[in-house]
């Protein structure tokens, strides 16, 4: 699956983030980017409006998610 065009965020771990067909796409600023499954797009939205994307990817989407390492 072709990831979507991700959205650059304020954050000093995470780069960007998108969303597309139930899956959640973040970049990190060590540069891997992985895709996590079943993300509602509410919560994709949430990371977006954020005051810390960071600790919004900590809180809400780090361990809570089956992701894989995504090659784009």
């Amino acid at each position: 699956m072709k990831q979507p065009t991700l959205t650059n965020v304020k954050s000093s771990n995470v780069d960007a983030i998108g969303w597309k067909e139930g899956s959640l796409y973040v970049r990190f600023k060590s540069g891997g980017t992985y895709r996590y499954v079943d993300v509602p797009e509410a919560v994709y939205h949430q990371g977006l409006g954020a005051e810390s994307p960071g600790k919004w990817f900590r809180n809400s989407i780090s361990g809570t998610y089956i992701h894989k390492k995504h090659d784009a």
